[in-house]
């Protein structure tokens, strides 16, 4: 995943404030949930040094996207009284957390990111079908469109006289028509939004007349056919479900496909793991990809600086005299040499393992 949206978050020069809270609006009292989770947040910053236009530019935007139901989060980062990003998550953090350190601690943020893909949602029966595209961890389509083609003698009979046959021959016309032009909104759909997967529900006789007319042309991303409809509100519910038990199932696969590039590379020297190792390596700007566990709580203090931002040590006296040196746990001051240094990010997923936590695909 490409870490440059986080580039906005390191422009400020003093103290951040990283704020990650379970924002859904699942439940009946979810608006006072919310609240307490605000005070909460705010209180501990105050504790920990931070200062009032910090904490009220923070009180003014916490609160999540009411728009939004279910379950969500946010992740939003301030310093001297400006906000520097608000995102909403696509899953509430594993814990809230209300952080004041010298940089921006954005891991909760890349790890929702990293587990969404751009993706397209087709829903088909024999009048037509839904198209809708989701750019990477996106709440909202960026494209949307429904097509209701000729429902004339949709219908099929079962009588077999002449012109029976003749009515026959015009319903599975129509049915090709209407499937032929959703397969031309897929293929804009999933080309719009770099697609990695489309998934495919609805009438299995117009998935197989929509699989036909894709198969000569087929959209960017892996098909993948899931269960669901667009008929009713049951259909729509099962097609919900299905979707997202495939997301997390390809999400996971492109996971383990990169662990197990790894791996490899670790074998053939292409790779690295362990905190030493890899802020090495981030220093000389080698890293293609940083790798991080979740679990950050063993993480030792690393001293950095201002000036550059992709030299880390374990020792202030290796960065010299530099009066903007300052320290901060590991994991903030990784991913801040790996956004600020060009590398892309990947979670090193349970039971893999990396010494550490931490590891590195290498560009030479």
């Amino acid at each position: 995943m490409d870490l440059a949206f986080l580039q906005p978050l390191y422009e400020g020069e003093g103290p951040v404030a990283s704020v990650h809270l379970d924002t859904s609006r699942s439940a009946h009292d979810a608006d006072k949930q919310i609240e307490l989770r605000r005070r909460a947040a705010l209180r501990s910053l105050a504790e920990q040094g931070a200062d009032q236009a910090t904490l009220d530019v923070l009180e003014q935007m916490i609160g999540g996207v009411a728009e939004v139901p279910g379950p969500q989060g946010e992740a939003l980062f301030a310093s001297a009284g400006r906000l520097l990003g608000a995102f909403t998550l696509t899953e509430p953090p594993a814990a809230d957390s209300a952080l004041l350190l010298p940089v921006p601690d954005p891991l909760g943020l890349v790890i929702d990111r990293d587990h969404q893909l751009p993706h397209v949602v087709v829903a088909v029966d024999r009048e037509g079908g839904d198209v809708t595209a989701y750019p990477a961890a996106a709440h909202e389509p960026s494209m949307k469109r429904t097509f209701n083609g000729s429902t004339l003698h949709i219908s099929r009979v079962k009588a077999g006289a002449e012109a029976q046959a003749s009515f026959h021959r015009r319903s599975v016309n129509v049915w090709s028509e209407n499937t032929e032009q959703t397969a031309d909104d897929v293929r804009e759909a999933a080309a719009g939004v770099e697609a990695a997967v489309v998934l495919v529900a609805g009438d299995p006789k117009a998935i197989g007349l929509l699989r036909e007319h894709l198969t000569d042309q087929p959209p960017v991303g892996e098909l993948v056919y899931v269960d669901g409809g667009r008929s009713d509100t049951s259909a729509l519910a099962g097609l919900r479900a299905s979707v997202d038990a495939a997301m997390r199932e390809a999400m996971t696969a492109r996971h383990r496909g990169v662990l197990d590039t790894l791996e490899a590379e670790l074998a053939g020297g292409r790779a690295l793991q362990g905190i030493p190792a890899v802020k090495e390596a981030l220093a000389q700007g080698r890293v293609e990809t940083l790798l991080l566990a979740a679990d950050r709580s063993g993480d030792p203090v690393l001293h950095a600086s201002r000036r550059d931002p992709q030299v880390l040590g374990t020792d202030p006296a290796a960065l010299g005299d530099d009066p903007t040196v300052f320290s901060a746990p590991a994991a903030p001051l990784l991913l801040r040499a790996a956004a600020l240094g060009g590398a892309a990010f990947t979670e090193i997923l349970p039971p893999a393992r990396a010494t550490d936590g931490v590891a590195a695909l290498l560009r030479y």
